[in-house]
């Protein structure tokens, strides 16, 4: 039985994802169903896909991935099922899935028409999750659907090249945990831009130099424990998915707080590399 994950802005509060859940075990007893994530901000697509694109690839090959963010169905906004990457997506074209296939070609795209379908404000249980179903008995995607090809394109999340190559003009994609930062600058793109010249990056007022492989790199561990940086040092580094992020060392956003609230910057804000 193949692996069905679940990735919504529904929060914990409400009945939503237990609702899913219970629909799912209806049509497969032995589902196997993971939790990605439920905690999504309502309606963000960019920080939806970020978390699928860093999250799908661990998952075992025919796993089915259903995302239940902004969902409902108009004439803009139509349900489809992808085969992309050996894995499938179940979820609206809203442009989610266009961010995380940004370097791969879908194998196959339909648009959902299941017989007797509901149209409801809670697709996610009534199509979605009969969709899934289907794949996961070993169903074919043209039985639930007609080939579609007008996948919704979010392009202007990329980073813009500007000044002669430059200046790399960035935009903050995702806020963490921790209030780390994430930004849509990819360590591909800062490597083939920069060619190995002196940078600052500038976030708000603040200028950084340096950007690490991890969070510790900014401590020194030859130093004496006086002389070294500590907690609360501001940090740029290439995170485990490959993109720049802006950190506060050993930050709690709930006490302290992380780059976000003390650099004060927010989801689509602007952050610039100049290069000398």
């Amino acid at each position: 039985m193949a692996i069905i994950t679940l990735t919504t802005d529904f929060g914990h509060k409400d009945h939503f994802v237990g609702a899913i859940k219970g629909t799912i075990y209806k049509e497969l007893s032995d589902a196997k169903i993971v939790d990605i994530s439920h905690s999504i901000a309502p309606f963000n697509i960019q920080e939806c896909a970020y978390i699928l694109k860093n999250s799908y690839k661990n998952f075992p090959d025919g796993s089915i991935h259903i995302v239940g963010v902004d969902s409902e169905l108009t004439p803009e906004n139509q349900h489809i099922a992808v085969l992309v990457d050996n894995h499938y997506f179940i979820m609206a074209n809203n442009g989610v899935i266009g961010l995380i296939i940004s370097e791969i070609v879908p194998e196959k795209v339909v648009e959902i028409q299941l017989p007797n379908s509901i149209d409801s404000s809670f697709p996610e249980m009534d199509v979605f999750v009969k969709a899934a179903s289907h794949i996961a008995r070993g169903g074919k995607l043209e039985v639930i659907g007609r080939t579609f090809k007008d996948l919704k394109d979010l392009r202007e999340f990329n980073p813009r090249i500007s000044d002669d190559g430059k200046t790399i003009s960035g935009s903050v994609i995702y806020i963490d945990n921790y209030g780390n930062v994430v930004t849509n600058i990819q360590q591909s793109i800062f490597k083939s831009i920069g060619k190995g010249r002196p940078f600052e990056l500038h976030a708000r007022n603040k200028k950084i130099k340096e950007i690490h492989k991890k969070y510790s790199d900014i401590i020194n561990y030859s130093l004496d424990k006086s002389q070294r940086k500590s907690p609360g040092e501001l940090l740029a580094l290439f995170n485990s998915s490959g993109y720049v992020e802006i950190a506060i060392y050993k930050s709690d956003l709930n006490t302290v707080g992380g780059a976000s609230t003390l650099l004060g910057l927010d989801y689509r804000d602007t952050v610039i590399i100049n290069f000398t």
